[in-house]
């Protein structure tokens, strides 16, 4: 029997969504919740220039290679920086039943969110002031997250300044810090997941530690961790960071230098989905 490609690819976004759906169908308070940062590099592949990568771009394929890349993680909380059109992460969020906002930017690289649990509101660059025009040219948001029993987690979406220069990505730290202070002191379960742009021996990094921030894979991970390029992975600019409560739980945090999300150099053909890795952290509510 033979079907057309859009009747082929309609019934897989279906069915890769009923599974999805239908693996959460038990949960509970005790779930481990997977969290996964992740700059996609406006969902183009990389090296973009490969034949394979633009004939998986042109065929309209690369959202459900995400999405299916990404659904063997059972992510919870996705974050996306360097978004491509809105209505590829929201095929994104169809394939994999997850909910979805949308972080503008000041230049040319959104941000997204994706939840499985209900995100009760969103705010893009919230600060008490209009957003100076040099700051935040990629994106911040954040966002409150509905979790199993009612508790709320607020989740704060991040792609910070990219130059070795830190002078402007210092200033977004401290923009972004006198944000989330009433929610650091009051002690709520938070976390920061993006792509940071500053490794971990960097005075951007020690603004966030001094702040009350955990660093999952300072805490739990091993090795050096970096999640960039998918090829050698040689730097650490990607964070899945903790606050609060939540804090306390984490149980396992490593960059995915695996399957899809990596870059195979002995094939020349061959196209990883970004030029970064995914950063994966696991919280365990029973771990106190």
């Amino acid at each position: 029997m033979n079907i057309s490609r859009r009747k082929f690819c309609g019934t897989l976004a279906a069915s890769l969504a009923v599974a999805n759906a239908s693996s959460y169908a038990n949960d509970s308070t005790t779930t481990p919740l997977r969290v996964i940062a992740y700059n996609i590099y406006g969902l183009t592949g990389w090296p973009k220039q490969r034949r394979l990568a633009k004939q998986a771009v042109a065929k309209g394929q690369m959202a459900r290679r995400l999405a299916m890349e990404l659904a063997l993680q059972e992510p919870d909380i996705i974050n996306f920086s360097e978004s491509p059109a809105e209505e590829l992460t929201q095929e994104v969020a169809k394939l994999l039943g997850m909910n979805h906002v949308r972080f503008a930017s000041g230049g040319s690289w959104p941000g997204t969110l994706l939840s499985r649990y209900e995100i009760s509101e969103f705010h893009n660059a919230p600060m008490a002031t209009e957003r100076p025009k040099d700051l935040f040219t990629r994106h911040w948001g954040s966002a409150t997250i509905q979790l199993p029993g009612g508790e709320p987690l607020v989740v704060h979406s991040a792609h910070l300044y990219p130059t070795a220069e830190p002078t402007v990505r210092l200033k977004e730290i401290r923009v972004m810090l006198e944000s989330m202070k009433p929610d650091l002191d009051a002690g709520r379960s938070m976390l920061l997941i993006g792509d940071l742009n500053h490794g971990p021996d960097t005075e951007e990094y020690q603004l966030w530690i001094d702040a009350g921030w955990t660093d999952t894979f300072a805490r739990v991970g091993k090795g050096d961790g970096p999640t960039i390029k998918a090829d050698i992975p040689k730097w650490r600019i990607d964070y899945v960071m903790a606050a609060g409560p939540i804090a306390d739980q984490i149980v396992e945090s490593r960059p995915l230098f695996e399957g899809a999300f990596r870059l195979h150099i002995d094939d020349k053909e061959s196209f990883a989905l970004s030029d970064h890795l995914p950063q994966l952290a696991v919280f365990d509510a029973v771990k106190r």
